[in-house]
């Protein structure tokens, strides 16, 4: 063939790794996954430039709007490489929705952004499916998002996720930990596993240890408890917050209680928690034993079975824990506030 036919020859978008109806297809699956998100603010539908969503007016009186994106990081390998999708479409929303609320905001709505080498339809819809559970696990409309394929960019079979979300708290109300003082107890609500933390020091210790994905941890695979999603606590902390005042709260994420934790408290408060207040999932026991890891690495790493934590004060203790536990999570006091004193915000014992 001569340079000049080969020149010649007709290209379209597909010959280049993108099948735009692959796309159209994927949002025709995903519209009744979608519309049991819907709420009542929602307005217009999926497949618009952007989305609608009016304040909800008649329940604040002066409405701030919160703020928050996240990803899952590196767990989404352990979800390419075992094939379990739906649980990390559930982590990408709970990175988010938690944060919101750490400041009391109800989540209003959440927009996710999906990038692929090429785009496996079965794949995605069950990425998006576990999306549409956290929305719905959140009380989050899931309003819109973006799906992308760039051959050339990922490789095959990969893909990368992020996602956005916006709240509403009433500007009263919000929770600034301002107001922690010397007394106050810290409740640890906790979680699931690892939740979406530490996952590149995870795949090292699988790779050292040489166990497989498919091997048994317990009563299941090292796949699923590896990949169990990351616990939504965004319905039971709302309902506390109708009922109790909260001083402060934080989200266990990356930094485990080391770092997390001095992020709500004002500088003169710190605080210091038993560690033997709760006991510690058993997967965090296996990792480290089999990374060798030092205490203070994993507390700064892991959220070592709390996920959430709450500051308040001691007379409302027994009216959280029983409502935190009738919601269906398990919660205990682990600490108490004390003055700082050495410039130290936690102490862990």
């Amino acid at each position: 063939m001569s340079k000049e036919s080969i020149n010649n020859d007709s290209l379209n978008y597909r010959d280049a790794g993108v099948d735009i109806d692959a796309g159209n297809e994927l949002i025709h699956r995903i519209k009744p996954l979608i519309a049991k998100t819907r709420r009542p603010e929602s307005l217009g539908s999926i497949g618009g430039f952007a989305a609608l969503f009016e304040i909800p007016l008649d329940r604040y009186q002066h409405p701030v709007l919160v703020s928050a994106t996240d990803g899952v990081g590196t767990k989404l390998k352990l979800a390419i490489e075992s094939g379990i999708h739906h649980s990390i479409g559930i982590d990408l929303v709970a990175m988010c929705v938690n944060d919101l609320i750490v400041q009391g905001a109800e989540p209003l709505f959440f927009l996710d952004y999906y990038a692929t080498a090429k785009l496996d339809l079965s794949v995605a819809e069950d990425v998006i499916r576990g999306i549409c559970d956290g929305c719905e696990q959140a009380g989050a409309a899931l309003v819109g998002g973006e799906t992308a394929e760039m051959p050339g960019m990922y490789r095959q079979g990969d893909y990368d996720l992020a996602g956005f979300c916006v709240g509403i708290v009433e500007k009263d109300n919000i929770v600034t930990g301002e107001q922690v003082k010397p007394g106050d107890q810290v409740i640890g609500i906790h979680s699931s596993g690892p939740h979406s933390n530490g996952y590149s020091l995870i795949r090292k210790i699988i790779e050292r240890s040489e166990v497989n994905l498919s091997d048994l941890f317990i009563d299941k695979s090292f796949a699923q408890t590896l990949l169990e999603p990351t616990t939504i606590y965004v319905k039971p902390i709302l309902k506390l917050l109708q009922q109790v005042k909260v001083s402060a709260m934080a989200h266990i994420t990356g930094g485990g209680l080391l770092e997390n934790l001095p992020r709500v408290l004002p500088d003169t408060a710190a605080v210091t928690i038993d560690s033997t207040s709760w006991q510690r999932p058993e997967i965090f026991n296996w990792l480290q034993d089999q990374g060798a890891i030092a205490s203070a690495e994993m507390l700064r790493t892991f959220n070592c079975g709390i996920g959430y934590v709450l500051i308040l004060q001691a007379t409302d203790v027994e009216t959280t824990l029983k409502l935190i536990n009738a919601e269906g999570l398990h919660a205990s006091v682990i600490g108490e506030v004390t003055s700082r004193t050495n410039g130290s915000a936690i102490t862990i014992r």
